[in-house]
């Protein structure tokens, strides 16, 4: 009875997204230094922005001609960079007030998943300053284009899709647990493309941003409810796009011609699953992460195979699709469930080339049932999943995770 409440909501759940005002931002490609950025600022007349970035984003220098070109065309800014890589509710109050010390007019968001995260959550509050973070984690708790802040993206990691997306995900600093605001009002307008900005990332990031994408364009694939045409499409190019260029990106990270096609590809990871969702993997690594501070690409990359695998036979299909598009199995006579095992196969070998590990070392016992708990909160009703698990199945997994840390020891 349980799993059919489920898909109940979740037939309820498209219908109602074909109401919803979906959009692509527009998108803006060359140098950030450059005047294409500063001109649609003065296009639309907005003088006072926050910039919201990580930590150690003016140290690297990567903003720092953009900051200088806003000053010179007469652009008042204010940087916010107090934020951890799991942003915090409070981190989003402290970004409100400055945002409100300047009498804001836009919001830049500049950097990866975290910055951009908690500018969208800082443009939440914005829009709805009665209700507090917490009231606005959910679905549709903002409802209020109009008076969200714009916002220009600049993803300067090809992995989270945040520039694309209707969610942002904070963590409540005093139980550490991560919850998503989920609304279409606080998709970014205009994302800047520029693939330079992604050269100075390290290996690690570049393969655990790259595999977030992975993990969003899978997910969304696989998941089947609530896609148009527009979502799978964009699954299957950001899939193919991250099979041809990861492994490029990895080793050679100066490589412009990847770092572009990475960007592409998680740009349409995020736009697929903005409305096709996510699914286990995500809700399991959300909890994961949240409570033993794992970066998140590294946690989706260690889930993704686990989980897929989980979903047996009603997954088999979509997977199998995807090993075609990868040219993983051209043979058209070779079974569905093969074709599937070759794509997870091929997930599994990616992580090993990039050093990530099969499992975690940290999971303790007595977590494991609050673990299960976030996860089914926050996958079940909502997400449209090939299957919907139940406690056990995602006990199972868990039990999966941390038996394969322990075989596979050597890739910690």
């Amino acid at each position: 009875m349980y799993k059919i409440l489920c898909r109940v909501f979740q037939v309820f759940m498209k219908v109602a997204m074909y109401m919803l005002p979906w959009y692509t931002p527009e998108i803006i490609e060359g140098s950030v230094s450059g005047s294409e950025l500063i001109s649609d600022m003065k296009k639309r007349d907005i003088n006072r922005v926050l910039v919201v970035m990580g930590p150690h984003m003016l140290k690297r220098g990567l903003p720092l001609s953009m900051l200088e070109n806003m000053a010179h065309m007469g652009i008042m800014y204010q940087v916010f960079d107090r934020i951890t890589p799991d942003p915090t509710d409070a981190q989003v109050e402290d970004g409100v007030k400055l945002y409100n010390q300047i009498d804001g007019q836009g919001i830049v968001l500049f950097g990866g998943g975290s910055p951009m995260d908690c500018g969208k959550a800082i443009a939440a509050r914005i829009a709805r300053p009665s209700k507090s973070v917490k009231k606005l984690q959910g679905i549709l708790r903002v409802h209020s284009r109009k008076r969200v802040p714009i916002m220009w993206a600049v993803p300067t990691t090809a992995g989270t899709g945040s520039e694309t997306t209707m969610a942002a995900v904070i963590t409540d600093r005093k139980t550490n647990r991560k919850k998503s605001i989920n609304d279409v009002s606080i998709i970014p307008h205009i994302c800047v493309f520029d693939a330079s900005l992604t050269i100075g990332l390290p290996p690690d990031i570049t393969a655990y941003t790259g595999m977030d994408a992975l993990c969003h364009a899978v997910e969304a694939y696989t998941n089947s409810s609530y896609n148009t045409d527009l979502e799978d499409h964009m699954a299957q190019r950001s899939v193919k796009l991250i099979h041809d260029n990861i492994l490029g990106a990895y080793s050679d990270g100066t490589n412009l011609f990847y770092r572009k096609n990475m960007q592409t590809a998680a740009f349409y990871a995020g736009r697929a699953f903005t409305r096709g969702c996510v699914g286990y993997v995500h809700a399991i690594g959300h909890a994961i992460g949240g409570l033993y501070k794992i970066p998140h690409g590294k946690t989706m990359a260690i889930l993704l195979p686990h989980v897929m695998r989980a979903y047996g036979k009603n997954a088999e299909k979509k997977l199998a699709d995807l090993s075609d598009i990868c040219g993983l199995s051209t043979d058209c006579e070779i079974p569905v469930s093969e074709k599937s095992q070759l794509f997870i196969n091929w997930i599994e070998s990616v992580n090993r080339k990039m050093s990530i590990p099969s499992g975690f070392d940290c999971i303790k016992e007595k977590d494991i049932q609050i673990i299960v708990r976030w996860a089914l909160e926050e996958a079940n009703p909502l997400y449209p999943v090939p299957k919907v698990f139940g406690k056990n199945q995602i006990i199972a997994v868990i039990r999966k995770v941390m038996l394969d840390n322990s075989i596979h020891a050597d890739f910690i």
